[in-house]
């Protein structure tokens, strides 16, 4: 049976220690607390929704271990640390381990899972998921200093900008598609962006292409994107930044962070790329890197894609996976020690995914449910 393995060893400073055992005076009897809790998840990759937990602790004599599933909550009892349990549908899910003296000297910890489902083709019917990865609304050490939740029935005027046509040879990479405010919707808490197979203005496509420019630029903090992404061959979507200087000094001497972008079709509809883009001595270099899921495609499901970025880095995740990391210390790499707008938009075509063919289907969207930048 091949299977996924996560093992979470977990610091001894994160685990809750709680006692209620009472000792009369002059009482010779004492309860040594578990110590040195260690869990190991294991997603079983042929039984879909399956999950292992073997857990073990020091001084520890049961163990108590609760699956929460969309509400309902499974305990079992288990002397030896080991439980399984079968999801019935796919998600990010909590597990919470008790390591157990007496059943009121106990230590805890959660850990987190998606288990394997198998997951046929996306579809495009215009509705956006129901599951996928979470993040959470604070961090420690961070304040929430910018979010849009699209928590109304239009796009905030306040905040973002329509860039509007064709943009300088197909946006500078021979893209195919006429952007428009039209194909850009807020609805349920969701923006949409929808790509089109559509003539316009002597485009066979469109889409839209929203900017911050103007209104809201950062300077380094955490920006986290929970999206779905479109598939199929010649969608490009993206989700990325811009230095604020573009006007003055043109690109790529502004810097461009990619925080998350997709090139579907040819089996690549699992896998996304986070690069950064400079100049140096003339011409653009970049760093970067890709990530992929082990099942399924971008489009299945929300995920929450990330930059941590500081004066010393640039780091880039998925789900909170770490990926990719750039050290922007160097001189050659001063681009990324200043202030950056945000752009959301879905290409058709260019330069680096090919034009569509027979087999893509539109219209295609990428679906975001909120934007939130942290900073320290």
């Amino acid at each position: 049976m091949t299977s996924f393995r996560l093992a979470l060893v977990l610091c001894l400073a994160s685990i809750i220690v709680y006692s209620g055992c009472k000792v009369d005076e002059g009482s010779d009897f004492s309860v040594t607390q578990p110590s040195n809790l260690e869990v190991v998840v294991t997603v079983d990759s042929v039984v879909e929704g399956q999950v292992s937990v073997t857990a073990n602790a020091s001084n520890a004599n049961n163990y108590i271990i609760t699956f929460y599933e969309q509400g309902g909550v499974t305990s079992e009892e288990s002397k030896n640390g080991e439980a399984t349990y079968q999801y019935s549908s796919s998600g990010s899910y909590t597990i919470n381990v008790k390591a157990n003296t007496t059943p009121t000297d106990f230590i805890e910890t959660n850990v987190n899972v998606i288990p394997y489902f198998r997951l046929g083709p996306p579809t495009n019917d215009g509705m956006p998921p129901t599951d996928g990865y979470s993040s959470p609304i604070s961090y420690p050490g961070y304040n929430l200093v910018w979010n849009d939740e699209f928590d109304g029935t239009s796009l905030s005027t306040i905040d973002w900008n329509y860039e509007i046509g064709t943009g300088n040879g197909g946006w500078g990479n021979n893209e195919l598609q006429y952007y428009r405010q039209e194909n850009a919707s807020v609805s349920n808490g969701i923006l949409t962006i929808q790509a089109k197979k559509e003539f316009f203005n002597t485009s066979a496509y469109t889409s839209s292409r929203i900017t911050t420019q103007n209104k809201h630029s950062f300077q380094y903090g955490r920006i986290d994107v929970r999206a779905a992404l479109p598939f199929g061959q010649g969608l490009w979507p993206a989700l990325w930044m811009l230095g604020d200087n573009i006007s003055a000094v043109g690109w790529p001497s502004c810097g461009e962070i990619d925080i998350v972008e997709l090139v579907g079709g040819n089996n690549r509809d699992n896998e996304v790329h986070g690069t950064a883009h400079w100049e140096l001595n003339g011409s653009r270099v970049q760093a970067g890197g890709s990530n992929r899921l082990q099942n399924g495609a971008f489009a299945h499901e929300f995920h929450v894609f990330s930059i941590v970025w500081d004066s010393q880095k640039i780091e880039w995740y998925r789900d909170d996976v770490k990926y990719q990391t750039l050290d922007i210390t160097p001189a050659d790499l001063r681009e990324f020690q200043n202030k950056f707008f945000l752009i959301f938009n879905v290409a058709v075509g260019g330069d680096w995914p090919g034009s569509p063919n027979a087999s893509t289907q539109f219209p295609q969207y990428m679906f975001v449910d909120y934007v939130r930048v942290f900073q320290r």
